[in-house]
């Protein structure tokens, strides 16, 4: 690990100042994913700005009944937060399927959705690999690509984003706040991660220097029937082979409304926007559950090690919702 700068920032506005005016510079929160980064020589900043003291660290409710998340709320707090864990429980589900405790206690809610993919030739120096060094090829396309993309992906990269939680905020609409040089914005979640195209180092669409202050999760009220589902190698702390999360809302035995996101499948926590189209209107059945999926997934690209990931998906997503519908007609 060479050498670095570290300052901490009082202030968000001087913590962006200082981000954006350095060309190797990174935020510190709980430094779960960059500390090892660091020490793999994957990233190299000259200059870490600690946000922790940054007056982020609160849960606070918003007027139309959801919630405002400062970046610097730790996960386990997050994931323990009582208005959470009874009208989103998806979020305190996909919260709690990451990591160990240890790791939930120090990880916070901005790092999280900024966590690197867990590929094997993006942490190995050795290898090529054009998100951690554009042009110099992608390891995985013919090498080891099991855990990888299946949908979005492109010729220069297949990585998928680790994220549990940033799957279930994108099942709830969630936008985040970001501060940037030129000012405040909010993204929609969705839209947040870019897909890697030809430049899979830009990983999201935000600005240089920009720093997440926040994510807001609106009022859902079907939201309080919804749920997070982790397909894993290892019963615990493992990375998700595939995961969905997903809230329905029936009247009577048809869907009124239905949200779905699927985890481990894309660069970015993919929302499946044509399963739910599918759904609206339907009978909340085991077929059309599947029918739902078929239709999100036809446009699946599986490489050649992860071809079990469409079926994965597929019985996850059946699994999900005709529990959630097996619930909502208790």
């Amino acid at each position: 690990m060479r050498t670095f700068r570290y300052h901490r920032a009082d202030d968000a506005a001087e913590a962006v100042r200082m981000v954006a005016g350095e060309t190797e510079a990174a935020y510190l929160g709980g430094g779960t994913n960059l500390v090892d980064l660091m020490k793999l020589s994957v990233q190299r900043p000259r200059l870490l700005v600690d946000v922790t003291r940054l007056p982020l660290g609160s849960v606070e409710p918003l007027p139309d009944g959801g919630l405002r998340i400062g970046a610097t709320v730790r996960n386990s707090d997050l994931a323990a937060h009582p208005v959470v864990r009874r009208d989103f429980p998806v979020l305190a589900r996909a919260l709690l399927a990451a990591a160990s405790g240890q790791l939930r206690n120090m990880a916070t809610v901005g790092g999280n959705l900024l966590q690197r993919t867990r590929c094997v030739y993006f942490q190995d120096v050795g290898k090529p690999c054009n998100k951690r060094e554009p042009g110099t090829g992608c390891s995985a396309l013919e090498g080891q690509n099991r855990d990888l993309a299946i949908l979005g992906w492109s010729t220069s990269c297949v990585a998928t984003h680790p994220s549990d939680m940033a799957v279930a905020l994108a099942a709830l609409d969630a936008r985040v706040e970001v501060l940037e040089p030129d000012g405040a914005r909010e993204i929609p979640l969705t839209e947040f991660h870019r897909l890697p195209g030809d430049r899979p180092d830009l990983e999201t669409t935000m600005g240089p220097g920009g720093l997440i202050t926040g994510v807001r999760v609106p009022a859902l009220p079907y939201a309080r029937h919804s749920t997070y589902r982790k397909a894993r190698d290892r019963a615990s702390f493992a990375f998700a082979a595939g995961s969905v999360a997903a809230a329905l809302d029936l009247d009577g035995g048809l869907v009124r409304e239905v949200r779905i996101a699927y985890g481990a499948v894309a660069h970015r926590p993919w929302r499946a926007r044509l399963a739910e189209e599918a759904l609206r209107g339907q009978p909340a059945t085991v077929e059309n559950f599947g029918l739902a999926a078929d239709e999100e997934l036809a446009a699946a690209r599986p490489l050649p090690d992860n071809g079990f990931k469409v079926s994965l998906i597929r019985n996850l997503t059946v699994r999900t919702l005709a529990d959630l519908a097996e619930e909502a007609t208790r």
